[in-house]
């Protein structure tokens, strides 16, 4: 099994975070995803529209275009399509056909859920399943903090990165955890159809500053990572019944060399939110931050050098399973499932 998926890799019938809510308003936006220029535009009764990015008639951008009522205008010659990809008018034809293939721009299906606007990998088809759901942004009780930036590196890198816990104590050092490893703890990995998941038993608090946020008064955590097909990673704490601290982030490849990120952080606390939330979005972002700029280093240092070439160990828990699950979504397969046990140092 190779280390990391193949170049070009594109999952069909998925979806992906195309934007959030509040970045389509009255203007075109143009989005890639996989490899795919989308044009995403509020059509028919204000819903989030994604068509190709591309006017069937002379290639131009649909995205250089404009919003026309309900319509998109094509800046060119001025085609205007609807939320279906239809052309409903070409100025100064005679004979107006919005049923004619040739003119239709290609249309992909859209949800607005959570804040974030989805898209659907396949076009022209209805949807059989629906997109992941943030978990507690509703819940009483609990805060939320929103990032979203791009890292030049592809989905693996990306999402390997979140969900990997010894760069933690280096690159991350004294936020999250430190360099020292006076800590056994086990770690069980479970991989099922479309998703996989670690659980680190016996795992003390981490003792850098996150963790004295979450547990200030230390103890053991219940943590668990967690990869959903095919773009959601997912970080959990928990502590008793009143600590309660979830980073779930959505990735969305706009090519093998950037991808979306947008990370939800999701947390419960003795503490009242509001007191905790200055200190939460800071740390957040100081950890986005280096991850960024480590990713776009590896991503240098691969192409410098011509290409992959990675050494793994078991502490490399999840890689491997998110590169399982990745190709055989790609390939339209289902992996079985498995299990397995390690202890790592912490």
């Amino acid at each position: 099994m190779s280390a990391v998926p193949p170049p070009g890799l594109v999952v069909p019938d998925a979806w992906f975070v195309a934007c959030a809510t509040d970045e389509l308003r009255g203007k075109p936006l143009a989005r890639t995803i996989q490899g795919k220029p989308l044009v995403l535009f509020r059509g028919t009764k204000n819903v989030a529209t994604a068509l190709l990015d591309r006017c069937p008639h002379r290639n131009v951008p649909l995205s250089m275009g404009k919003v026309v009522g309900q319509q998109l205008e094509c800046a060119y010659h001025g085609w205007k399509f609807d939320h279906s990809g239809a052309c409903v008018t070409v100025p100064g034809l005679m004979e107006q056909d919005a049923s004619l293939k040739s003119r239709c721009a290609e249309h992909y299906a859209t949800r607005e859920l959570d804040g974030f606007v989805w898209v659907y990998s396949t076009p022209n088809v209805e949807p059989k399943n629906e997109p992941f759901r943030f978990p507690h942004l509703n819940d009483a009780g609990y805060s939320t903090v929103r990032r979203q930036f791009v890292v030049e590196a592809g989905l693996h890198a990306s999402i390997e990165n979140t969900l990997d816990v010894p760069h933690t104590s280096f690159l991350h050092g004294g936020l999250f955890r430190t360099a020292e490893k006076k800590n056994v703890i086990d770690v069980v990995v479970r991989r099922h159809a479309n998703h996989a998941e670690a659980e680190f038993i016996g795992e003390p608090a981490p003792r850098g500053l996150a963790g004295r946020i979450l547990a200030p008064g230390g103890g053991v955590v219940q943590h668990f990572d967690r990869f959903f097909l095919p773009c959601i990673a997912q970080v959990e704490y928990r502590l008793g019944a009143r600590s309660h601290l979830m980073t779930t982030t959505a990735f969305t490849p706009e090519s093998d060399d950037f991808t979306r990120v947008y990370a939800v952080v999701t947390f419960k606390l003795p503490v009242p939110g509001w007191l905790v939330r200055p200190f939460v979005a800071p740390v957040a972002t100081r950890i986005f931050a280096q991850d960024r700029v480590v990713l776009a280093r590896q991503r240098e240092q691969v192409k410098r050098f011509g290409g992959e070439k990675f050494t793994s160990t078991e502490l490399d828990v999840l890689g491997p399973q998110v590169t399982l699950l990745l190709k055989h979504a790609a390939n339209g397969t289902t992996p079985d499932a498995h299990e397995h046990r390690l202890q790592m140092r912490t």
